[in-house]
């Protein structure tokens, strides 16, 4: 009787788990996520900032199994010119886009935020439009709005035809840091240009602090302003505004905020949760989707700012002394919270999560997976040269402010992870390095590579604390290499463990370790993208015209309790 009281509760359990998903529906640096439907897919286009390709997008059938769809910007010839994500500074580059189906056409909306690298040039915000017939591109050409100021716009088709152009900007004398205005236009999108009378909408609901992130809806017969405020950090929080036409005059939800953590404590498993869009479901349901920093290590992770899912239900009010009753959204109506686990979207549908990536270099493309810290240099990488392998070049550029590095990466997904890589590489002049890296920023990362010093190949680690110079903090000669390695990193408790193996993994050999927290990224200081593990190979400063073949690359994160 005993154990058929036991099968019984695993058998509920286990059914109660089947009815729920866990979040982030988007693991790793995926900020500031738009959502728009087709009616067979809904996708998610989120922020990439200076890395490309730019724009990822991804596709789902039932919110919670994402797989990638591709980038809005995938070309190089998409992001030189006045799109310039060659040299853009680190934390520039592409900002919060908006992604909408209209008539059979995908547009994908956001800004370039570009500082020339000279003393004292002001900031370009570039705000352009991207378009295609189908997700997977080709994506057209940047078609830049003139004359746009701020970030974060947000394009919106209207019944009657007319198009709409949503931006930000600061007023001409803010009476404070932070004073910000959500502005709106209509949008010629033949001649890709604004026209007519700009209306000024919407200050915020509490101060306007960092007012930005705006996407209109139409319900009930009115147009809905959303925005997020407070900043990336832990006062960030969505607010939204109502109003008869779509000009104005708003109305603010005397609920506000709809969406925050700033209520809560900053120990609370996730923080920073805003920046958002909501999609209404065929059945009439609505979600939304919306960015936050898991708390994992020091109230922040190394994977930055990811891609959450809440329900969203609209409510009347029921003052009976108010006039009108508008309809609000309310989000995560049974708690108020982004919560880890959450009912499913649809109950015949599980999350079929899968926190690992291998790779073994023998597709004639680069997987949708891997990244680049800006438009990579011409003869970056091979995947031909050497069938089965990815050759990296040593060129002689070093990972630095505003560098193009032969540096390649994907993203982190958990705190927890093992990464490994299968290389061959024999260097033969002084300087010449290659292995693998972990970075966050131009000025942030962790280097573990094989490098020639003194006639001599040494493995090696290197470590750059944000704002500080490189360090070389461990290295040991290599007397028996001969030119096969495999180097692993595992990140156990709040650590990481650096291993190579030079008998094909037979047997490991422990450089060292260090803290976890040198690649922490904090909403508030630099933190708008994610860490990455990824591969590398310089030349420092040289003329070596070397390489690293890479035969695979395996990472395996494991999930928080």
């Amino acid at each position: 009787m005993k154990r058929l009281l036991l099968l019984l509760l695993c058998v509920c359990s286990l059914s109660a788990f089947a009815q729920t998903f866990k979040n982030p529906i988007l693991q790793g640096g995926y900020p500031d996520p738009s959502i728009t439907t087709d009616g067979e897919y809904y996708y998610i286009v989120n922020s990439s900032f200076e890395y490309f390709p730019g724009l990822p997008i991804h596709r789902s059938k039932d919110l919670v199994n994402w797989e990638f769809a591709g980038y809005g910007l995938h070309r190089i010839d998409q992001c030189n010119g006045k799109m310039n994500l060659v040299d853009v500074q680190q934390n520039g580059g592409i900002h919060a886009p908006t992604i909408r189906y209209h008539k059979g056409k995908f547009y994908i909306i956001t800004t370039n935020v570009y500082l020339p690298n000279k003393e004292g040039a002001p900031a370009e915000m570039i705000n352009f439009i991207i378009t295609a017939d189908n997700i997977a591109g080709p994506w057209s050409e940047p078609h830049i709005i003139e004359g746009a100021p701020g970030i974060d716009p947000d394009i919106f088709f209207d019944e009657d035809g007319t198009v709409w152009f949503t931006g930000t900007h600061s007023p001409e004398n803010p009476n404070y840091e932070g004073e910000g205005e959500i502005w709106t236009q209509q949008l010629d999108i033949v001649n890709w240009k604004l026209k007519g009378e700009r209306h000024y909408l919407y200050r915020g609901a509490c101060g306007g602090v960092w007012v930005e992130g705006p996407h209109l809806y139409k319900h009930d017969g009115r147009y809905y302003l959303m925005v997020a405020e407070g900043g990336t950090s832990y006062n960030h929080a969505m607010m939204i505004a109502v109003s008869d036409h779509i000009t104005g005059p708003y109305v603010s939800n005397e609920r506000n905020p709809i969406l925050t953590t700033r209520n809560l404590s900053y120990d609370n498993w996730v923080n920073s949760t805003g920046h958002a869009d909501i999609i209404q479901l065929k059945d009439g349901r609505w979600y939304m989707v919306a960015l936050g920093i898991r708390g994992d290590e020091e109230r922040a992770s190394n994977m930055g700012r990811e891609t959450f899912l809440i329900p969203v239900q609209w409510e009347k009010e029921t003052f009976w002394w108010k006039e009108p009753k508008y309809e609000w959204p309310v989000v995560a109506p049974a708690t108020g919270r982004v919560m880890k686990e959450e009912a499913l979207p649809f109950a015949d549908q599980p999350q079929m999560r899968n926190d690992a990536y291998e790779d073994n270099f023998d597709q004639a493309i680069l997987s949708y997976e891997w990244n680049f810290r800006r438009v990579p240099r011409e003869k970056t990488y091979s995947l031909d040269t050497r069938k089965g392998y990815l050759r990296l070049y040593a060129h002689p550029q070093k990972i630095a402010l505003r560098e193009r590095a032969s540096l390649m990466g994907i993203r982190q997904k958990e705190t927890k992870f093992e990464y490994s890589a299968k290389m061959n590489f024999k260097p033969k002049k002084q300087g010449v390095e290659a292995g693998l890296s972990i970075f966050q920023k131009d000025d942030n990362y962790i280097n573990f590579t094989i490098v020639k010093k003194d006639g001599v190949s040494m493995i090696q680690l290197t470590v750059a604390e944000k704002k500080q110079a490189p360090k070389v903090i461990k290295t040991t000669a290599l007397d028996s290499y001969e030119g096969d390695v495999i180097l692993k990193i595992n990140a156990r408790g709040n650590e990481y463990q650096y291993l190579y193996s030079l008998d094909q993994g037979a047997t490991y050999h422990l450089l060292g370790t260090t803290p976890t927290n040198i690649l922490l990224s904090y909403g508030w200081n630099s933190g708008y993208t994610g860490a990455y593990v990824g591969i590398y190979a310089t030349s420092n400063g040289g003329n070596a015209k070397e390489y690293a073949d890479f035969d695979w690359v395996n990472y395996k994160g494991f999930e928080q309790e």
